[in-house]
């Protein structure tokens, strides 16, 4: 029986330079600083877990995997929409963990340190190529997906990728990148960063 189930649009920056060498290694190879800085942010347009409605709501899981992300020791912080009720936050904070099952619970082995949860007024704007989140003074992201020749007004698109939000996403570039929470500290506005974004739909 399914006890949750959300679905809405993810994007997600990083420091790594494009193409991300996490994406095409399946997560075996070294980042190209030596160690990930990323922030994936998942906005809910549709969602519920146990009966408590999650719609509208925002989250951004805020990593640091000081090597290959294979090799584990990641540490984790979490970013949830302020408008979130104690049952929401509830809610989120067991999906976004991995602990209500579902996606996020097959990289529990790979996390090393749960760094906390900070409540947020978090905004996700942008449609089509171009998408744009802020959290506070935490979190200031923006990307520009690359057009594919095929149709420049749809962007290229990597599949049957190993990554808890879509086995589908498409490339970007981050054109700005401030990530500043749990001791993670990342700041980039060169447009050569790795970016991605899709829809998802997660349950369990």
């Amino acid at each position: 029986m399914t006890s949750w189930k959300i679905e809405g649009q993810y994007m997600e920056t990083c420091n790594c330079d494009f193409v991300c060498p996490c994406i095409t290694s399946n997560l075996e190879a070294v980042p190209t600083e030596g160690d990930c800085k990323a922030a994936i942010a998942m906005r809910i347009d549709k969602g519920e877990k146990d009966g408590v409605r999650l719609d509208g709501l925002s989250f951004i899981a805020l990593l640091w995997s000081p090597g290959a992300m294979a090799e584990g020791n990641i540490k984790v912080g979490l970013i949830i929409d302020e408008r979130a009720d104690e049952a929401q936050t509830a809610a989120i904070t067991e999906i976004a963990t991995g602990a209500a099952g579902g996606p996020m619970e097959a990289l529990g082995p790979l996390v090393g340190e749960m760094a906390g949860v900070e409540k947020r007024p978090i905004s996700f704007e942008g449609d089509g190529m171009r998408y744009a989140v802020k959290a506070g003074e935490l979190v200031d992201q923006a990307l520009e997906g690359v057009p594919s020749a095929a149709d420049a007004g749809k962007a290229i698109m990597l599949e049957n990728v190993a990554h808890p939000v879509n086995s589908k996403l498409a490339l970007a570039k981050a054109t700005r990148s401030r990530l500043h929470a749990f001791g993670i500290d990342w700041d980039d506005a060169s447009g050569t960063r790795n970016a991605h974004f899709a829809p998802f739909s997660w349950a369990a």
